[in-house]
């Protein structure tokens, strides 16, 4: 993913997002974690905010090993079935958690600067873009409601529909500042 506004000061408000998370134990820990992988998952998210990205996040994922194999789904006519955890299951946590730091450091950022709200862009090509998702790209996100959305709705789905869901390519820019974009 291309995350346009990814530098120093954003890296450091992503920490910041991540701490709160983990002092109020509800950092999002996919159930496609091993026990070696919920062992090891805050360290190597620590180490892909301040020395990575979202692709040095899902390699570490993966080189230390920390997904399950296989993994339990619902039949659609009831029970379970066991299956294997999809070959790209690393790439779409790291992408999805990353970004999710991301946007909300980006929410900060902006508030911080006086600047009310982030514009959606598409961070990563897809092949087959959601209709919902392509209603997205451009629109102006409130900061404040992104923010305390993201913060409130751990994991895939928020109220607002940013992130787009797993695999969306969405995500979240600083918009270029007018007046009138000014809070104050």
């Amino acid at each position: 993913m291309e995350f346009k506004n990814l530098d120093e000061r954003t890296c450091m408000l992503m920490m910041k997002e991540l701490e709160i998370d983990i002092e109020n134990s509800s950092l999002y820990l996919s159930q496609r974690l091993n026990e070696k992988g919920l062992i090891e998952y805050i360290e190597i998210l620590r180490k892909a905010i301040t020395e990575g990205n979202s692709r040095s996040f899902a390699d570490e994922l993966r080189h230390r090993q920390c997904l399950k194999t296989r993994e339990k789904r619902r039949k659609p006519k009831g029970g379970f079935t066991i299956v294997k955890v999809p070959i790209n299951a690393a790439d779409t946590l790291a992408e999805g958690e990353f970004n999710r730091f991301y946007i909300r450091a980006l929410c900060r950022r902006t508030i911080e600067d006086g600047i009310n709200h982030v514009i959606v862009y598409r961070a990563k090509e897809v092949r087959n873009s959601r209709p919902e998702s392509e209603r997205l790209i451009g629109k102006s996100i409130n900061a404040r409601a992104l923010l305390d959305d993201l913060r409130t709705h751990i994991g895939v789905d928020t109220a607002l529909g940013l992130p787009a869901g797993p695999n969306s390519g969405l995500s979240a820019m600083i918009p270029e500042t007018s007046k009138e974009d000014r809070l104050c």
